[in-house]
């Protein structure tokens, strides 16, 4: 498990669709590893609910991962998959602002805080370890709550992604005030454009799509490894969250059977922005030689994640999964299919709950507001 050298080979390294060679582009591989945002356990930051841990030592690092996965669709939707951070160097506002939302504060809307909370309604304590599943049903709670990017997250169910339900969440109007409801009457303008009668233009809704998948039963089956590896290819990917039991990493891509990952054992400081809104953002790039791993010791459970900007990433991920992860007759990875299950539950695509409001304005500090919540808690059990 060392982070060592990449070793001398003509083999092509995979790193979240793009493809490298070390004997002629060493330094634009460590250069494209670096870029990616690193987050990892910190400590000293504001304790979680007001009274809980003030560090995620021992406990965060699946939270950490799926924040890594999320941070990677937020770059591709506002700077693009070949953005490249340089150490020192002016980076856009939208950079900044990325990594405002995964700050160790209660108020930032990925923050630890905010995940671990919202385990709690995933039936995880605080301070209690996060599967691949949970992480990504949190991550898809949260995202009903950030305006700002507008993401659709679709997490498939029983290893099948439904195509027609993945269209109907990323076409569906923005929630807003009741005029334009959903129950707006929708219709396609020649543009492909949605609008619905209250004039709003809304269109296709960036889709992070995640895949949580149980690859063997104690240890991957073999039978898996060329399509897992495949994932990493594709240009939508965003790699995988996994690891061994209670030792999450973020697989970002692969060199012949080694998968390499960002690791988020570590525990620094908690860092907050600047007056003017820039980050400090030493401490969130990984700037040594990554970690590898030989596929084989990788634990079965895991989640692939993807990002399709506009539809016709979609599209093109669906052809993609069809040639590659579809062709293999028996013990697929995964199925993809056109129409919703008849047997499974009808689709809702998951909405914001109508808060008017939060009832935090009327109590003077939130350490009551969070023991109210545990009283609540337990009345309704």
């Amino acid at each position: 498990l060392e982070s060592e050298e990449f070793p001398e080979t003509d083999e092509p390294v995979w790193i979240l669709g793009r493809q490298h060679h070390l004997n002629t582009d060493k330094s634009k591989l460590l250069l494209d590893i670096s870029a990616r945002l690193w987050f990892t356990y910190r400590r000293k930051f504001s304790p979680i609910g007001g009274t809980g841990p003030s560090s995620d030592a021992g406990w965060g690092c699946m939270l950490r991962c799926g924040q890594m996965m999320l941070a990677q669709a937020l770059i591709c939707r506002h700077l693009g998959r070949d953005w490249q951070w340089e150490k020192h160097k002016k980076q856009p506002e939208e950079y900044h602002r990325i990594l405002r939302c995964f700050l160790d504060r209660k108020d930032c809307c990925y923050s630890i805080h905010q995940m671990a909370q919202m385990g709690v309604g995933e039936g995880k304590s605080i301070g209690e370890w996060f599967g691949p599943n949970t992480v990504a049903q949190v991550l898809k709670k949260l995202a009903l709550f950030d305006e700002w990017n507008s993401l659709a997250v679709y997490v498939s169910m029983d290893n099948t992604v439904v195509i027609e339900d993945i269209k109907k969440m990323c076409w569906s109007p923005p929630q807003s005030s009741s005029a334009a409801h959903s129950s707006a009457h929708v219709h396609r303008s020649a543009l492909g454009r949605n609008k619905n009668i209250a004039g709003f233009c809304t269109g296709w809704k960036p889709l992070l799509l995640i895949i949580p998948l149980r690859l063997g039963i104690n240890h991957i089956n073999p039978v898996y490894i060329d399509a897992f590896k495949e994932c990493f290819k594709m240009p939508q990917s965003l790699g995988a969250l996994g690891g061994k039991p209670n030792n999450a990493y973020y697989f970002i891509g692969f060199l012949g059977n080694e998968l390499i990952y960002l690791d988020p054992h570590t525990t620094q400081s908690f860092v907050d922005s600047e007056e003017n809104g820039t980050v400090d953002d030493q401490s969130f790039h990984c700037q040594q030689a990554p970690h590898r791993m030989k596929i084989m010791n990788l634990d079965p459970s895991v989640a692939l994640g993807f990002f399709c900007k506009e539809e016709c990433d979609f599209d093109n991920w669906c052809s993609l999964v069809q040639k590659e992860i579809l062709k293999q007759q028996s013990l697929r990875m995964f199925e993809l299919v056109q129409k919703h299950p008849p047997h499974w539950p009808p689709f809702v695509p998951p909405t914001k709950p109508e808060v008017t409001t939060t009832g935090a304005e009327l109590i003077e500090s939130t350490d009551k507001l969070f023991e109210l919540e545990e009283e609540f808690e337990i009345l309704s059990v």
